[in-house]
């Protein structure tokens, strides 16, 4: 049955195939949802890392006199 989702080939080492492969089947999922899986998962720890950063750099600039308070916001 065709699909409408695009692909990726990838080449991977074999230990890493291995080791995606006992995942798949310890999960009972086909290896192309558990690489799915870890690619979402891998690019939502990466946007994390990202505001993680976000975060700190506004953290290091904020001033406690100039913030807004609760009751001036709402």
């Amino acid at each position: 049955m065709p699909t409408k989702n695009p692909r990726i080939n990838v080449v991977l080492e074999r230990p890493l195939f291995i080791g995606i492969e006992h995942l798949a089947k310890r999960d009972g999922v086909s290896l192309s949802l558990k690489v799915r899986d870890l690619v979402r998962e891998a690019i939502e720890m990466e946007e994390d890392i990202a505001l993680s950063r976000f975060a700190e750099k506004r953290e290091i600039s904020f001033s406690k006199k100039k913030a807004l308070k609760h009751s001036e916001v709402w």
